[in-house]
């Protein structure tokens, strides 16, 4: 099983910023979130746990209690100039263009697709392994909409149909017929939230 988490609560989470490559850390409902998450993965140890190279996600992950495997492909989208910006202060037009066009790049960033194929890659590496046993992906947002396009088979622009909280849990099964979405966006095991 691919077990994807998505990192807990950061500062600029909290305030509804933009947070792509900037590299806050765990706010303090963050490392609670952690534990719970941490909690809600204790049954069985994964074989292998990954995480982005970002330290909101490498916390999580740390907090699980067992080695951690870092893989840029797991980075956050590039959000370019709008990195660390307020999600109400860009503009419409722009919003526009990343929803109808997966290939659109912010100033400075990186497209939608872009992210998706290095996504793809990733989970194909390690589909093998996890038709096998449980593997631990602690990530971001979009990576985690990008494995769920990837397991459906379609494109990216589904991402924009998806919400991901902080904290929550995403599998995706592997069988000899390819990935299928298990669970979307588990929050039940959270005592910490928002």
């Amino acid at each position: 099983m691919l077990i994807l988490a998505r990192h807990g609560r950061t500062a600029s989470n909290a305030a509804g910023l933009l947070l792509g490559r900037a590299d806050p850390a765990l706010d303090e409902l963050g490392v609670a979130q952690a534990g719970d998450l941490a909690r809600a993965l204790a049954g069985r140890p994964p074989a292998l746990v990954v995480a982005s190279p970002l330290t909101r996600t490498r916390q999580t992950a740390e907090a699980l209690g067992y080695p951690v495997a870092v893989d840029e492909r797991w980075i956050e989208l590039d959000y370019g100039d709008y990195d660390q910006q307020p999600m109400r202060d860009i503009p419409l037009e722009v919003w526009q263009a990343w929803r109808s066009d997966p290939g659109f790049v912010p100033p400075a960033g990186e497209s939608l697709q872009t992210m998706a194929e290095r996504v793809r890659d990733a989970c194909a590496e390690l589909a093998e392994e996890a038709a096998e046993h449980d593997i631990v992906v602690v990530t971001h947002v979009s990576p985690i909409k990008a494995a769920v396009a990837w397991a459906l088979q379609v494109g990216i622009e589904v991402s924009w149909r998806m919400h991901v909280a902080p904290a929550s849990i995403t599998r995706i099964a592997i069988s000899p017929t390819g990935p299928s979405l298990v669970s979307f966006g588990e929050t039940h095991y959270l005592t910490s939230t928002v």
